[in-house]
Formats: structure tokens, C-alpha cells, sequence
């Protein structure tokens, strides 16, 4: 299986504000599974535990949808994890 590091350098079809987005789904994405990891939880369990459809948790960590906030925000209270908004580096 091929890196997202790796691909992204690859991708010449998207625009810049595209590549941002797909950056920066693929680092949430990749905190959630660590974090869930690391704390033992399936997705089963995850799903149980914030009231998601186990099936929409496997879509969002395969990046096959992008969650909606509070979906989000559901996932990330449950592995104790926040959004924080921080100054964009230009």
C-alpha cells in the first residue's frame, strides 16, 4: 500500500485549495485511526459509542467522505481529542 506522502506528490488534476483539503482530511484521518489505536477501540466500538453508523467511521477513515462537524466532533470527544483552530502559515 502506497503512502499518502507519497501520492499526493502525484497529483496534478486538483487545485491548490483541493490538495489543502484532501491534506488536511488525510492528517485528521490518520490522528483519529492513531488515536482510536491506541486505545484499543474498534470501530464497532466507536461507532457504539458516538452513535455511528460503523459503515460512515470505515468511509471517513478510508477518506471515501468527508464527515460533517458535528459527526467529527462526536468522534474526536470520545478519543479525547478537540478541534483547534491555529493562524494559517502563508
Amino acid at each position: 500500500m502506497k503512502k499518502w506522502s507519497d501520492i499526493k506528490e502525484n497529483i496534478t488534476a486538483l487545485s491548490k485549495e483541493e490538495k489543502y483539503t484532501l491534506n488536511f482530511m488525510s492528517d485528521v484521518v490518520s490522528k483519529i485511526i492513531i488515536a482510536r489505536n491506541e486505545k484499543n477501540i474498534s470501530q464497532r466500538d466507536l461507532a457504539k459509542l458516538t452513535e455511528i453508523e460503523q459503515s460512515t467511521i470505515a468511509r471517513i477513515e478510508t477518506m471515501k467522505t468527508i464527515p460533517r462537524i458535528d459527526t467529527l466532533i462526536k468522534i474526536l470527544d470520545v478519543l479525547d481529542m478537540q478541534i483547534q483552530t491555529i493562524q494559517k502559515v502563508s
